[in-house]
C-alpha cells in the first residue's frame, strides 16, 4: 500500500484499541487487508527493480558508444522531474519506515508484533521504503545512461497509475474511518496521504508526457512494414500531423487538443482533408506488423481459431486494455462514494452531533469523487474506442490479405457477399466489443460494492438485495438468449438478401432491358419478409429487456425494503436514500451483464467467421516453378500436367498436358466453347489446382483476362497499375492499343474516372485498357485470353499487328483466340478438345493432320463464302489503295463504339466532367423534415403521444415512490414515523409497480412504431431504386446503394427508434431531477439555467464537427468495401502481375481514411462530455454547498437527501441528454440517406391504364424512326440527329458505324433506356413513348454484349418469371447447343449456377442468353455483339439457329464480325448520329467507294493475309 496507508498505522491501531466499544471496522477497511495489499505490491516492485538493476549492471559493459551518446531530446524535463519525484517519495518512505521502527523499538521492541494489523503496517512501511529507493536508483542510472528522449517503459507507467489509485484508496479509507466510524486519523497520516497523491500524480504526468514527446508511439518500438525506411519516414510525417500525438498531459487530460479541429468544423463544412492524420500506433502501418507477428506466433500449426485470434488482438492492444481497466476501476469506485455518504449527509442536515464539523469535508468528498468519476469515465471511453478502431483495422487488413491469396476452391466456397460481410459487419462487431471487454470483472465488483454499502446501512436485508439482483439477472437470460437466436437468424437472412441485392444491382441493365426488374424486386421483398419476421421477434423480445432494465431498481428496492419489514430492521430516511441511490447504480451492472454476455456471443460468432475465413485454403505457391528472367531459354513448360477446378471430380478439367514455349515464341490456343482454353492459361498462372505434373515459367508475367477486370478510378491509373509514369512509353502503349481516339472523346482524357466494373466504357474499350495495362508492365511472358472478341474487325486487326506482332515481337505470348485469321502468325498452335491438347504444331503442319483444326477453319471458310461478292482473286482488295486505307481508318475509327454510355453520363460530364461523382452527402444540420418524416411515417405518428405519456407517467410515479419513502421514513431512530412500516412499504410497492407497467406499455408502443417505420422505409427505398433510370446505376457505384440497404437499414431496423426515444426519455428524466432539486433549493436555478445554456452552446458548437465526421465515416466505408470486392474479383489479375503489396497498401490507406474521422469523432464526443460533466458538477456542487449553508431544521433532511440522491445522477443525465441528442443527429443521417434514395427521379410508368395493346403486338415487327433526335441531357448535343429510317418487318438489319456514331443510343432509344427528345419511334404504328415501359420491353428481345447469368439454377436463368414448362426449356437449350451439356449434369435443369455464372464459360453464358430469347420468341430481336465470346463454328451455329427460329422476326444486329451482318437483308451505316448508307449488303459492296465496302475489304484482307 502507498505511504498514505502506512502513515496511518500506529495512530489508527491505537484508535481502534481505544474505541473498542464503538462500531467495529468492516474487514475491507481494516489495516491488515489494506497494508497487506500494499506490502505485496511494493515487494513485487522491489524484486522487479532489483532484477533489472542486476541485469543492467551485467550488460552495461557491452553497450555500444552509439547507444550511450544519444541525443537529448524534448523529453528531458519530464525525465528529470520523474527522477526527482521518485527520490523525494523514496526519502519520505525511508523516514516513515525509520519512524515506525524507532517507535516500535522505543515501545519495547516486541509490543506491536502480536497483532496482524501491526505486522502488516510494519511490512508495508519497510517494503515501500526499499522499493522506492531501488526504483529511484534505477531511474537515476537509466536517466544518466540512456537518451532523455526515450519513453518510460509501459510497466513502469502502469505501476505509477496503480500507485496513484492505491493512494486515492487510502484517502477514501481514512475519510470513511473518520466520518463513518468516528475513529481519529493522525495528522501525520493526512500529510502522508497528500504527499502520496501529489507524487503519484506528478509521476503519472511525467510518464505520459515523456511518452508523448517520443516521436512515433508504437512506431518507435517496432519496424513498420517489411524493411521500408520510406514507410518509417512517411509515418513520422503522419505523427507530426496527428493532433493527439503531440499533445501535452493537460491537453490530453481535458481533451483540449481537439480544439483546433472543432474550430475548423464550426467555421466550415469539414472535408476528409481537414481531418488530421492518425497517431502512428492507430494506423494500419503501425498496427499490422505486430498483429501479424502475434498471430503467427500463436498459430504455429497454421490453424487460426477464434481464441488464438482474440489472444493476438489482446497482445496487440494490451496497453489500452490495461489502461482502460485502471480507468474503469477508478470510475466504479468513485460512483459508489455518493451512495455511501448520503446517510452521513442526511444525519448532518438533521443536526446529528457526530457530524457537526464534517459538513464541509462531506461536500469536498462528494465533489472530488465526481471529478474523478468524470475524468476516468471520459478517458476510459476514449481509450476503449481507440482500442476498437485498432482491432478493426488489424482484422480488416489481415482478412484483405487473405482474400488476395485464396485458392479457386476457397473462392468458390464463399460468395463475395459473405466475404464483404466479414469486413463490414464482423470486423465492426469485434471493434465494438471493446466497450464490453471489462464488464465481466466490473459487474461482480459493482455488485460487491453495492452489497457492501447496503450491508453497512441495512445489515442482513442486503442479502435480500443480493437475491433480488441475482433473480433479475437470471430473468434477463431467457429473453437475451431468444434475442441472440433472433439476431443470428436476422443476420443470416440479411446475408442472403444482400447477396441477392448485390447481384441484381450488378446486372440491372439486363433486368431493365428484359423488363424483369419488378420480378426481381418481388424476390428481394420476399427475402425481406422472412427477415422482417425475425426482426419483429427480435424487437418485441427487446421490450422485455427494456422492462427489466427500467424495472430492476424498483424490484430490488421492493424486495429489500420488504425484507427490512419482515426482519424488523428500522428504515430511516438516510438509509433508505442511500439504498435507493445504490439500487440506481446497481441498475447498470444488472442490465450490462446479459448485454455483455450477448455481445460476447455475437463477437465470438464474428471471430469464428473471421477465423474460419483465415483458415481457408490459399493458392499453393509451389504449383508453378517460377524462375527469374534469363535463367532458361524455355519460357513456359508444362509436363504431364493434370489439373482440375474441382478436386473431388473424377474427371479432371485438363489432362495429359505436355508442351513448351521457348523465349520469344507466339503460342495460339484455339478450340470450341468449353474445351479448356481459359483453364490452360489458369494452369500456367498457377490459379488452377494441380493434381500432378510440373509447370515451369521463366520471367515476369502479364495477363489479360477474357472478362475485362477494370478498377474504378482514373483510366491512367488502370494502365500504369502502380508503375511510375514514363510519358514516351505511355504514349507508345496508347497508340498500340488504339486508345488515343477514345481518350480524345472522353471529357478528361485519361484522367476520366471509370465507374464500377468499367460501367461507362464499352466492352472493347475495357479490353483495350486491359491490354494497355499489360503492355505498360513490360513483362517477359504475356497471356491473352481472347481479348480480340470484344473489339471490331478493324481494331482487332490493328491490335494483333501492333501489339502481338509489333511491341511484343520479342516476348513470349500465349493467346487464346476464336479468330482463325490470327492462327497462321503463331509459332505453335495448341488445339484444345475435351480438356486435352488435341493437336499441336505450326498452322500448315497441323492443318491436314487432324480434324479438330479443320472443323474450326472449315467453319471460318463457310463464313467467308458470303464474301464471294468481292472477287479477291481479281484484285478487289488491291482496290483498297493506301490512301483508301487511311481514309477507312479515319472514318471507321480505331475503336468499337462506346455502347455502355447512357443515362445521365453526359449530364455529369457537363456538370462536373465525371460520370462517377464523389458520394453525395448532405451538408450542415440535418433538416427538421427528416425527423418529422421518420416520426410520422408509421400510422401518421399516432403512437408518438402515447409513448411520451407513458414515459411521463413513469417518471412521475417513480419520483413519487422515492418522495414517499423519503418523506414517510423517520430521519433517525428517535423520531416518530409518520406512517406504519407496512403502509410505507405497500404504498411504495403500488407506486413502483405502476411505474414499471408504464415502462412496459411505452416499450411496446415504441417497438410497434419502429417496426412499421423500418418496413415502410425499406419498401419505399427499394421501389424507388428499382424504378430509377439506368443513368442512376451508371453513375452510382453499387457499394453506395448496398451501404444504404445494409448498414443504414440495420440502423433503422434496430436502433433508430431507441435513439429517438432516448432523447425524449432523458429530457423528461432531467426535468424530473431538476424539479426534485428545486423543491429543496429553488436557488439551484440560478446556476442551473446558465449551466444548461452553456451545455446547449457546447452541444451546438460540437455538433457541427461531429455531424460531418459521422457523415465522413459513412462516406469512407463504401470505398473499403468496393476496393475489397474489386480485389476479390480481380485477384487472378493482381496475382499474375505480382501487385499484391500495392493493393494491400491501398487497402491500408483506405482503412486509415475510415479510421481518421472515426477516431476524431470519438475524441470530439469525449471533449463535449468532459465539458458537460464539469458544468453539471458545478450545479451539483452549488446545491450541496447551499444545503450545508442553511440553518439546521429549515428543510426536511429526508427531502434534502432525496434531492442529493437525484443530484448524484445529474451530471450523468445532463451528459446523457446532450449525448443522446448528438447521437441522434449522427444516427438520423441513416434515415436522411435512405430518404435521399426514396426521392430518386423514376422512369416513366411500367404500364399505362389506357394501354389497349393487342396481345400479339407487335405482329408485323416494323420499326419506323421519324426525325429521331436523342440526347442524354437538355444541355448536351444530340447523339442521334434527325434519323428517319424504317426497319421493315421480318427482315434482318445490320448496323455498323464507328465509335460514337450512335448505334448503341439507337438501341437504347428503342428500349426506352433513354427517351427521344424530338421525333418518334413507331413499332407497328404504335408510338413507343405512349405505352408503358414493361409493356414495351417484355415484347422485345435482346442478347446483350456482356453475357449474364444469375445465381440459381439453369431453369431460373432461362425462365426467371416461370412462364414456360420443362419441354419448352429443353427445346430452347437444344436450339442453343447447350442441351447436351445440361443433360450431362446430375440435376439437369436444376443444376446450380454460381454467382455471376462463374461455373460456366463466357461462351456458354452467351448461349444461355440466346436460349432466353429463343424461349421468349418475340417479333423483334436485337443482337448487341451477341457472338463476341464464341468461336466461329459456334457463331455459325448460332446464326443458323437464329435464322431458323427468327425467320419471321425483325432482327437488328450490331456486330464486330462482318460476317454477322453480311447475310442481313439490309445494312445501316451510321456516322455521327446520321444514317450515311442504307441498302442491301450486295448493293453497298458493288459500290467500291462506299464506306461499307471499304470495311469489308479490310476484313477480307485481314482474314486472308494475316
Amino acid at each position: 500500500m502507498p505511504t498514505a496507508l502506512a502513515s496511518a498505522s500506529w495512530p489508527l491501531a491505537a484508535a481502534m484499541a481505544a474505541g473498542e466499544g464503538q462500531q467495529p471496522l468492516p474487514f475491507l477497511l481494516r489495516p491488515v487487508l489494506l497494508h497487506g495489499v500494499g506490502a505485496g505490491a511494493h515487494l513485487l516492485l522491489a524484486l522487479a527493480v532489483a532484477g533489472r538493476l542486476l541485469f543492467a549492471a551485467g550488460s552495461r559493459g557491452k553497450e555500444s558508444p552509439a547507444a550511450s551518446g544519444r541525443t537529448r531530446g524534448g523529453g528531458f524535463r519530464w525525465c528529470r522531474l520523474a527522477v526527482r519525484a521518485t527520490w523525494a517519495l523514496a526519502a519520505c518512505e525511508f523516514f516513515l519506515a525509520a519512524y515506525f521502527l524507532l517507535s516500535w523499538y522505543l515501545d519495547g521492541g516486541s509490543a506491536g508484533w502480536g497483532a496482524p494489523d501491526a505486522v502488516a503496517e510494519h511490512a508495508d512501511a519497510v517494503s515501500s521504503a526499499v522499493a522506492w529507493l531501488l526504483l529511484a536508483a534505477h531511474l537515476q542510472l537509466e536517466h544518466g545512461r540512456r537518451g532523455e528522449d526515450e519513453r518510460f517503459p509501459a510497466p513502469l507507467r502502469l505501476w505509477w497509475a496503480l500507485f496513484l489509485l492505491l493512494s486515492l484508496l487510502a484517502v477514501a479509507v481514512h475519510a470513511v474511518t473518520a466520518l463513518q466510524y468516528k475513529l481519529p486519523v493522525h495528522a501525520l497520516a493526512w500529510a502522508r496521504d497528500a504527499v502520496s497523491v501529489l507524487a503519484g500524480a506528478v509521476l503519472l504526468v511525467a510518464g505520459f508526457s515523456a511518452t508523448r514527446g517520443a516521436a512515433g508511439g508504437s512506431a518507435s518500438e517496432e519496424p513498420l512494414l517489411n524493411g521500408a525506411s520510406q514507410t518509417a519516414s512517411a509515418e513520422n510525417d503522419t505523427v507530426d500531423a496527428s493532433m493527439f500525438t503531440g499533445a501535452g498531459f493537460l491537453s490530453i487530460l481535458i481533451f483540449s487538443w481537439m480544439g483546433p479541429l472543432l474550430a475548423v468544423g464550426h467555421r466550415k463544412t469539414l472535408d476528409l482533408d481537414d481531418v488530421p492524420d492518425l497517431d502512428a500506433g492507430d494506423s494500419v502501418a503501425g498496427l499490422l506488423p505486430s498483429f501479424k507477428t502475434n498471430l503467427e506466433a500463436l498459430t504455429g500449426d497454421g490453424k487460426v481459431t477464434a481464441f488464438k485470434l482474440t489472444k493476438a488482438l489482446v497482445r496487440t492492444v494490451w496497453w489500452h486494455i490495461a489502461v482502460t481497466a485502471i480507468y474503469a476501476l477508478i470510475y466504479n469506485l468513485a460512483t459508489y462514494v455518493g451512495p455511501y455518504l448520503i446517510d452521513s449527509l442526511v444525519q448532518y442536515l438533521n443536526g446529528d452531533e457526530r457530524y457537526a464539523s464534517k459538513g464541509k469535508l462531506l461536500v469536498v468528498t462528494f465533489i472530488v469523487a465526481k471529478v474523478f468519476e468524470c475524468l476516468s469515465q471520459r478517458h476510459w471511453f476514449f481509450r476503449l474506442q481507440q482500442a476498437g478502431i485498432r482491432a478493426r483495422s488489424a482484422l480488416v487488413s489481415v482478412v484483405y490479405q487473405k482474400g488476395l491469396s485464396l485458392s479457386s476452391t476457397s473462392r468458390q466456397s464463399r460468395t463475395s457477399g459473405e466475404m464483404i460481410n466479414i469486413i463490414s459487419v464482423d470486423a465492426d462487431r469485434v471493434g465494438l466489443f471493446s466497450w464490453y471487454m471489462h464488464d465481466l470483472w466490473l459487474v461482480p465488483l459493482q455488485v460487491a460494492m453495492a452489497l457492501f454499502i447496503l450491508y453497512s446501512t441495512l445489515g442482513v436485508a442486503s442479502l435480500a438485495a443480493l437475491g433480488a439482483t441475482v433473480v433479475v439477472m437470471l430473468a434477463n437470460v431467457p429473453p437475451m438468449q431468444m434475442q441472440e437466436k433472433f439476431q443470428q437468424k436476422l443476420m443470416d437472412c440479411k446475408d442472403v438478401r444482400m447477396k441477392a441485392t448485390s447481384e441484381i444491382l450488378r446486372n440491372m441493365r439486363i433486368l431493365k432491358l428484359q423488363g424483369w426488374e419488378m420480378k426481381f424486386l418481388s424476390k428481394i421483398i420476399d427475402l425481406r419478409k422472412t427477415e422482417e419476421s425475425w426482426l419483429k421477434k427480435y424487437l418485441y423480445t427487446s421490450t422485455v429487456a427494456t422492462f427489466v432494465f427500467w424495472g430492476a431498481p424498483t424490484f430490488v428496492a421492493v424486495v429489500t425494503f420488504g425484507a427490512c419489514m419482515v426482519l424488523g430492521i428500522p428504515l430511516e430516511s438516510g438509509k433508505v436514500l442511500s439504498a435507493l441511490a445504490t439500487f440506481r447504480v446497481l441498475q447498470e451492472p444488472i442490465y450490462n451483464l446479459p448485454d455483455t454476455i450477448s455481445m460476447m456471443i455475437q463477437t465470438k460468432v464474428s471471430l469464428d467467421r473471421i477465423a474460419s475465413f483465415l483458415c481457408l485454403e490459399e493458392l499453393p505457391t509451389d504449383a508453378v516453378q517460377r524462375l527469374p528472367s534469363g535463367n532458361s531459354s524455355v519460357a513456359i513448360e508444362v509436363s504431364n500436367g493434370c489439373f482440375s477446378w474441382d478436386a473431388s471430380s473424377e474427371e479432371p478439367t485438363l489432362k495429359d498436358l505436355n508442351f513448351q514455349a521457348c523465349q520469344g515464341m507466339r503460342v495460339a490456343v484455339c478450340g470450341t466453347v468449353g474445351s479448356g482454353k481459359s483453364s490452360l492459361l489458369s494452369c500456367i498462372l498457377g490459379e488452377m489446382p494441380k493434381l500432378s505434373g510440373e509447370v515451369k515459367t521463366c520471367g515476369t508475367m502479364a495477363y489479360v483476362s477474357q472478362s475485362a477486370w477494370i478498377q474504378s478510378g482514373k483510366i491512367q491509373d488502370n494502365i500504369l497499375f502502380g508503375k511510375e509514369m514514363d510519358s514516351e512509353k505511355y504514349d507508345r502503349v496508347l497508340e498500340s492499343c488504339s486508345l488515343k481516339k477514345d481518350l480524345e472523346i472522353l471529357p478528361f482524357g485519361d484522367k476520366t474516372v471509370i465507374g464500377e466494373r468499367g460501367i461507362n466504357l464499352s466492352g472493347g474499350q475495357k479490353q483495350r485498357i486491359q491490354i494497355a495495362r499489360a503492355l505498360y508492365q513490360d513483362a517477359d511472358i504475356y497471356l491473352f485470353d481472347d481479348p480480340f472478341s470484344a473489339v471490331d474487325a478493324h481494331t482487332g486487326s490493328h491490335l494483333f499487328k501492333e501489339c502481338l506482332l509489333g511491341v511484343l515481337s520479342s516476348k513470349t505470348v500465349v493467346y487464346v483466340t476464336h479468330q482463325m485469321e490470327f492462327l497462321p502468325a503463331a509459332d505453335l498452335i495448341l488445339v484444345m478438345k475435351g480438356g486435352k491438347i488435341a493437336q499441336a504444331g505450326k498452322y500448315n503442319e497441323i492443318l491436314g493432320s487432324g480434324e479438330e483444326l479443320m472443323e474450326l477453319v472449315g467453319a471460318h471458310q463457310d463464313a467467308l463464302t458470303a464474301l464471294d461478292v468481292i472477287d479477291v482473286a481479281n484484285g478487289g482488295s488491291e482496290a483498297l489503295s493506301s490512301s483508301g486505307a487511311t481514309s477507312l481508318s479515319l472514318s471507321l475509327s480505331t475503336a468499337e463504339e462506346k455502347d455502355k454510355q447512357n443515362g445521365k453520363e453526359d449530364v455529369d460530364k457537363v456538370q462536373s466532367g465525371q460520370l462517377v461523382l464523389e458520394e453525395e452527402r448532405e451538408k450542415g444540420r440535418v433538416g427538421f423534415w427528416v425527423y418529422w418524416k421518420y416520426l410520422t411515417l408509421a400510422y401518421g405518428g399516432a403512437l408518438v403521444p402515447f409513448v411520451l405519456i407513458a414515459q411521463i407517467l413513469f417518471q412521475v410515479l417513480q419520483i413519487g415512490s422515492n418522495y414517499w419513502m423519503a418523506w414517510a421514513s423517520p430521519v433517525s431512530k428517535d423520531t416518530e414515523p409518520p406512517v406504519s412500516m407496512s403502509t410505507l412499504i405497500y404504498v411504495f410497492v403500488a407506486l413502483a409497480g405502476a411505474s414499471s407497467l408504464c415502462i412496459l406499455v411505452r416499450a411496446l408502443f415504441l417497438v410497434t412504431a419502429a417496426y412499421k417505420t423500418a418496413t415502410l422505409l425499406f419498401d419505399k427505398m427499394h421501389m424507388s431504386i428499382f424504378r430509377a433510370p439506368m443513368s442512376f446505376f451508371d453513375s452510382t457505384p453499387s457499394g453506395r446503394i448496398l451501404n444504404r440497404a445494409s448498414t443504414d437499414q440495420s440502423e433503422v431496423d434496430t436502433n433508430m427508434a431507441y435513439q429517438m426515444g432516448s432523447v425524449a426519455f432523458s429530457i423528461i428524466q432531467l426535468v424530473g431531477i431538476i424539479a426534485v432539486m428545486s423543491q429543496v433549493a429553488w436557488q439551484v436555478f440560478v446556476v442551473f439555467v446558465p449551466v444548461i445554456v452553456a451545455c446547449f452552446w457546447y452541444q451546438r458548437y460540437y455538433i457541427d464537427t461531429a455531424r460531418e465526421l459521422q457523415r465522413l465515416v459513412g462516406v469512407c466505408k463504401a470505398p473499403i468495401i468496393q476496393h475489397f470486392a474489386e480485389s476479390i474479383t480481380g485477384s487472378a489479375t493482381i496475382r499474375s502481375f505480382g501487385k499484391e503489396n500495392q493493393f494491400v497498401s491501398t487497402n491500408s490507406h483506405l482503412m486509415d481514411a475510415y479510421s481518421r474521422p472515426k477516431f476524431y469523432n470519438a475524441a470530439a464526443m469525449e471533449w463535449l462530455c468532459f465539458r458537460l460533466d464539469t458544468l453539471s458538477s458545478v450545479t451539483f456542487a452549488f446545491s450541496l454547498i447551499f444545503l450545508i449553508s442553511l440553518p439546521t431544521g429549515l428543510i426536511d433532511p429526508g427531502i434534502a437527501g432525496l434531492a442529493v440522491t437525484y443530484g448524484l445522477n445529474l451530471n450523468m443525465l445532463q451528459t446523457w441528454v446532450v449525448w443522446c441528442m448528438c447521437n441522434l443527429e449522427n444516427k438520423i443521417i441513416s434515415v436522411e440517406r435512405i430518404l435521399q434514395y426514396i426521392s430518386i427521379p423514376e422512369e416513366p410508368p411500367l404500364s399505362m391504364s389506357e394501354d389497349k395493346l393487342p396481345h400479339n403486338w407487335p405482329s408485323e415487327g416494323e420499326i419506323q424512326l421519324r426525325n429521331l433526335h436523342v440526347r442524354y441531357a437538355p444541355q448536351l448535343p444530340f447523339v442521334l440527329k434527325g434519323l428517319t429510317v424504317t426497319f421493315p418487318g421480318a427482315m434482318k438489319t445490320g448496323i455498323v458505324g464507328r465509335t460514337g456514331s450512335g448505334k448503341s443510343t439507337l438501341i437504347q432509344a428503342l428500349f426506352r433506356i433513354v427517351d427521344p427528345t424530338i421525333g418518334q419511334i413507331l413499332v407497328d404504328s404504335v408510338d413507343i413513348c405512349t405505352i408503358g415501359l414493361h409493356d414495351l420491353r417484355s415484347r422485345l428481345s435482346i442478347i446483350p454484349q456482356d453475357p449474364t447469368m444469375f445465381e440459381g439454377t439453369v431453369r431460373s436463368n432461362l425462365d426467371p418469371l416461370g412462364e414456360y414448362n420443362d419441354d419448352q426449356i429443353w427445346e430452347a437449350l437444344d436450339n442453343c447447343q447447350l442441351g447436351g451439356e445440361v443433360r450431362k449434369k446430375e440435376l439437369k435443369l436444376d443444376s446450380p449456377v454460381m454467382e455471376n455464372g462463374e461455373n460456366w464459360s463466357v461462351g456458354q453464358r452467351q448461349l444461355v442468353c440466346l436460349g432466353r430469347v429463343i424461349l421468349k420468341r418475340t417479333k423483334i430481336l436485337v443482337l448487341d455483339e451477341a457472338t463476341a465470346s464464341v468461336d466461329t463454328a459456334t457463331d455459325n451455329l448460332i446464326q443458323k439457329t437464329l435464322r431458323e427460329n427468327f425467320s419471321d422476326a425483325t432482327v437488328i444486329t450490331i456486330a464486330h464480325r462482318i460476317t454477322s451482318v453480311l447475310d442481313s437483308d439490309m445494312v445501316l451505316l451510321l456516322d455521327n448520329g446520321v444514317a450515311v448508307e442504307r441498302d442491301t449488303p450486295a448493293k453497298l459492296l458493288e459500290d467500291k467507294s462506299s464506306l461499307f465496302s471499304k470495311l469489308v475489304a479490310e476484313y477480307t484482307m485481314r482474314a486472308t493475309h494475316t
